[in-house]
């Protein structure tokens, strides 16, 4: 229906071969076309056309509905990789936590073995130490006891009376 019209104003407008421009004259020539004529082809060419066109709207339309479903579901995805990777992140810091936990107990453990042995180091030490002013005391209470005897020994002179 749509091409008739354009059929006619085409078939109204041509005139002969040499004549001036085609769009000469069309504007003289377009009171001649029926308004009821005008009336009818425009509702065709609507009719024609608004179905499809009605179809590509609705089409447009759930296109548009699903594309923003799929970018709210692109950024539920992206939060959820968000959260493993802070979740990652997390059991990392734990890993590490448990890493240095372990090196702190070790350092405990060592502390306390080199408290035990300075502490029995100590005791020897003060065994020692008293083992030694005791023979050194002994040392002392011989010599003391040679020089009273060598005193004893040495002659002493007569007494005359």
């Amino acid at each position: 229906m749509g091409c008739c019209f354009f059929h006619l104003v085409l078939k109204h407008n041509s005139k002969g071969p040499g004549d001036a421009s085609p769009d000469e004259g069309v504007v003289e020539d377009l009171p001649l076309i029926d308004e009821k004529a005008v009336e009818q082809l425009t509702e065709g060419l609507i009719s024609h056309y608004l179905p499809d066109l009605q179809r590509s709207k609705s089409a447009l339309q759930e296109l548009t509905q699903n594309q923003v479903v799929l970018l709210e579901t692109l950024e539920q995805e992206i939060s959820k990789f968000k959260e493993c990777n802070s979740i990652l992140d997390i059991n990392a810091l734990f890993s590490e936590a448990k890493h240095y936990h372990n090196k702190l107990v070790n350092i405990r453990n060592e502390m306390m073995m080199l408290h035990e042995k300075t502490s029995k180091l100590k005791k020897r030490a003060l065994k020692l130490q008293q083992k030694r002013q005791k023979e050194e005391l002994e040392r002392e209470q011989q010599r003391e006891k040679e020089l009273e005897r060598e005193k004893q020994l040495t002659a002493k002179p007569a007494r005359r009376t």
